[in-house]
């Protein structure tokens, strides 16, 4: 007997119309469980739609070209089955009895349950690098053991398993770049001991003979991919209205980072699986462009950025090269974004912390009974704190399409910790809603994570104005960058002793540089003025907080 079943696009996520890039299969085609069936490309990820299950393509309904969305027919599929299967499908015993079997072989394996392992809420991430692998097929895991290690521009993270159980195949591997709801691996697990973080494909409809296809396969992600299929699909009539232009085979990222350097993807030869452009061939494309006196042309916006010449430093003498730090490598770019698309101007100030300082060591004694490390951050914080309520401009964002201000009723303060991995800023939040204590007590857990590499991305989100504090190091003065969508940072600097004119003698204060860069977009002059003196003056006396 032969049956059909409908195959459903399955749920790809928050998109509507992805759009079919490539079709796979051709009706005659013989496709196993798993197989590739189509290609989908949103503006975030590359996909492809796995088969949930054996048979053969009787009529593919899509084509290339066509917009699809969760619940669309994809295909129809034909597969026989025996008349001991189709009896056994309706209930109909055998007529042949069963061997006789042990008790132990005839109970079924109730207590095991085979899981997919997905990627959990990871913030407001895509495209996380994995940089570990840490499990093997075989391997027996409990829960919370860490399964990968993640890596973004900001932070470090392990992903703990939602489960016990034994793990049956790893789907990903290192370098692999990975968003919430991707599958990590298979376990085999105990029943019912279900989580969020898993999923299991959705059964088939036998009265409908519906079959809503597994969760999709994003390719270039390091994913097992299916076998290619001799057979093509068949050919399409061509209206004027399907013309369009060639498509680069690119993951999105490669698409966006070739976008950003200027370069034509058209122009790039691939050199990755099915000559899919990889992120090193449009490195060495810009290299080559540049090498030979041209310069990347083709930007996406009317300000055209002059290449800067390759230089053979070797020629002038011995020279050793060293990859640079990840997080600085990641960072920079969104450095370069904040430096090239918002207007910055720096204020640079003086406080006088003479009495806070006074303060400070006093209460020293008092925070380290309590375990606490008491520092001037905290008290800046407060500072800024009333500061950015007097001056409700400063607690700010710029709208994407800068026409809108969006003031903020919380104040989350980023603070910049330097780690041996390079430079985090993890946000402390409602620093308004604490005492200078419980802060200093924060900073500690917070800065010790950090430089241990146990940030999570949400530590690092929701900030409304940072702090990047030299002073423990040294300086006078510097520039900070805007922390981008933040119109506003405070450098602080090195305190130092300076004779300061009291109106009848010199008095030795203690002074604070602060430096405050500012979008000047949403900030003018005089604003910025005003709010590093109303700064100076909280650090000069703390007690103006109270009024």
């Amino acid at each position: 007997m032969t049956t059909e079943a409908k195959v459903l696009v399955p749920d790809i996520g928050d998109f509507e119309g992805v759009e079919v890039i490539e079709v796979l299969v051709a009706p005659g085609d013989r496709v196993a469980a798993e197989d590739s069936l189509i290609t989908l490309e949103s503006d975030k990820a590359t996909m492809e739609i796995p088969s949930p299950q054996a048979g053969e393509v009787k009529e593919v309904i899509i084509k290339v070209g066509d917009k699809v969305a969760v619940g669309d027919l994809i295909l129809i599929l034909e597969e026989k089955v025996s008349t001991q299967e189709q009896d056994a499908l309706q209930g109909i015993p055998e007529e042949s009895p069963q061997p006789p079997q042990s008790q132990e072989a005839q109970e079924p394996p109730a207590a095991a349950a085979e899981a997919n392992v997905l990627v959990p809420d990871i913030g407001d991430f895509e495209g996380v690098e994995v940089i570990e692998v840490l499990v093997s097929p075989g391997d027996r895991v409990d829960v919370e053991s860490s399964l990968v290690t993640l890596e973004s521009d900001k932070a470090t993270m392990e992903i703990p398993s939602p489960y016990a159980g034994e793990v049956r195949e790893v789907v990903i591997k290192v370098g692999d770049k990975v968003t919430e709801g991707d599958l990590l691996l298979t376990m085999m697990t105990e029943a019912g001991r279900e989580s969020s973080e898993t999923q299991l494909p959705p059964p088939a409809s036998e009265e409908s003979g519906t079959v809503q296809a597994p969760a999709p396969v994003e390719s270039g992600s390091g994913k097992r991919l299916p076998g290619e299929k001799a057979s093509s699909p068949p050919p399409v009539p061509v209206r004027p209205s399907d013309t369009r232009a060639p498509k680069a085979h690119a993951s999105p990222s490669v698409r966006r980072f070739a976008r950003e350097l200027g370069a034509d993807l058209l122009q790039i030869r691939g050199s990755g699986p099915k000559d899919r452009i990889t992120r090193e061939d449009v490195q060495a494309f810009i290299k080559r462009a540049l090498s030979s006196g041209a310069v990347a042309a083709q930007t996406a916006g009317p300000l055209q950025l002059p290449g800067i010449r390759e230089v053979d430093f070797a020629a002038f003498g011995e020279v050793e090269e060293k990859p640079l730090e990840r997080i600085k490598r990641i960072s920079g770019a969104h450095l370069a974004a904040s430096w090239l698309n918002i207007p910055h101007v720096t204020q640079f100030d003086e406080a006088d912390i003479t009495d806070l300082e006074a303060f400070r060591q006093a209460e020293k004694a008092a925070a380290a009974r309590k375990d606490v490390r008491l520092t001037m951050l905290p008290l800046l914080m407060k500072a800024c704190v009333g500061a950015l309520k007097a001056m409700p401009e400063f607690n700010s964002s710029l709208s994407s399409d800068g026409e809108r201000q969006v003031f903020k009723k919380y104040y989350h303060i980023g603070v910049a910790v330097d780690t041996p991995n390079g430079l985090v800023v993890p946000v402390v939040r409602n620093a308004d809603a604490k005492g200078v204590l419980e802060l200093a007590a924060e900073l500690m857990e917070t800065s010790a994570r950090a430089r241990a590499g146990k940030l999570l991305p949400a530590d690092m989100q929701g900030g409304c104005f940072t702090i990047s504090s030299l002073g423990g190091i040294g300086g006078t003065g510097f520039t900070p960058i805007i922390n981008a969508p933040e119109v506003a940072i405070l450098g602080v600097s090195r305190s130092f002793n300076k004779p300061v004119w009291d109106g009848k003698v010199f008095q030795p204060r203690l002074m604070l540089p602060i430096s405050l860069s500012y979008d000047h977009r949403v900030i003018d002059g005089a604003q910025a003025a005003r709010f590093t003196s109303l700064l100076v003056g909280l650090l000069s006396d703390m007690r103006r907080l109270l009024l």
